[in-house]
């Protein structure tokens, strides 16, 4: 049977494990990650001390994107010590709180690592159309291409995803924006417009995954659907037309340090019957 993968935080009980009965150790979570990863690419790693009515100890969360992937780490991990001397227990999450239709999107660090999971490395490639400061100006600094006055700096991006082995091309475009404080210091002027450059970038870069679904089938191999219905006004237009609204510049996404966090939803277990 097959399974959808998207470019959001993954939702539903199925795709969560517990663990519980772990040992205190230094980089706990990195152990967790080591052992886990092996099945499948995993959108989270926690370990949290036990209440203190659950006695000594500690237990972890792992968020798999894929059900099936948790599914295996479940029957192949229950019951073994792995990485310490007492044996784990693992059970799928049986309930989550704050249940949401639609999770949200990944951060552009976590889309470019389940492209390179389920694409290949050599899968996938991005090209960014346009990188424009779109802040106001006002005469006097319009040469320095500084704020006009105290506030933020703000660039727009248009951003292209191609999937050449699937014909598929998607298209993402956002707006970064950070405080240049008061803008007097030319460093700090710099440190934010780079800020703003990069955020622009990376909400981007994670705008044109969201409208690319990955269809992974029994035997390993991924199809791949673009998602129409997230398509927005901006998708439409060609690029000499993008030229009209904005300057286009042609640059490499690798002079970007992308960089996100993801948070993980309130989560909670029943104990496995």
């Amino acid at each position: 049977m097959a399974e959808l993968v998207q470019f959001r935080e993954p939702l539903g009980s199925a795709r969560t494990l517990l663990v519980w009965g772990l040992e205190p150790q230094p980089d706990l979570e990195h152990s967790l990650f080591s052992v886990f990863s092996s099945f499948g690419p995993l959108y989270s790693v926690r370990a949290h001390r036990n209440a203190a009515v659950a006695g000594p100890g500690c237990y972890g969360v792992i968020k798999f994107y894929s059900a099936r992937d948790a599914s295996r780490a479940q029957r192949a991990c229950h019951g073994h010590s792995l990485f310490q001397r007492a044996p784990l227990k693992v059970c799928v999450c049986t309930k989550q709180k704050g249940f949401q239709q639609q999770g949200r999107a990944l951060s552009s660090n976590k889309c470019q690592e389940l492209a390179n999971h389920y694409l290949g490395f050599n899968g996938w490639s991005s090209r960014i159309i346009t990188l424009q400061n779109v802040s106001g100006f006002d005469g006097e600094n319009e040469e320095l291409g500084r704020t006009s006055q105290k506030g933020s700096v703000k660039f727009l991006c248009a951003l292209e995803v191609t999937l050449p082995s699937h014909g598929v091309r998607s298209r993402g475009v956002a707006l970064g924006e950070a405080d240049v404080g008061t803008g007097e210091d030319p460093l700090e002027f710099l440190m934010a417009t780079r800020r703003a450059q990069k955020l622009a970038v990376g909400k981007a870069l994670s705008g044109a995954f969201q409208k690319i679904l990955l269809i992974v089938l029994e035997n390993g191999k991924v199809a791949v659907e673009y998602d129409s219905s997230q398509e927005e006004p901006t998708d439409s237009l060609t690029e000499e037309e993008l030229k009209g609204l904005v300057q286009v510049n042609e640059l490499s996404l690798e002079q970007f340090d992308l960089e996100g966090e993801e948070v993980l939803s309130d989560v909670s277990f029943h104990d496995a019957p």
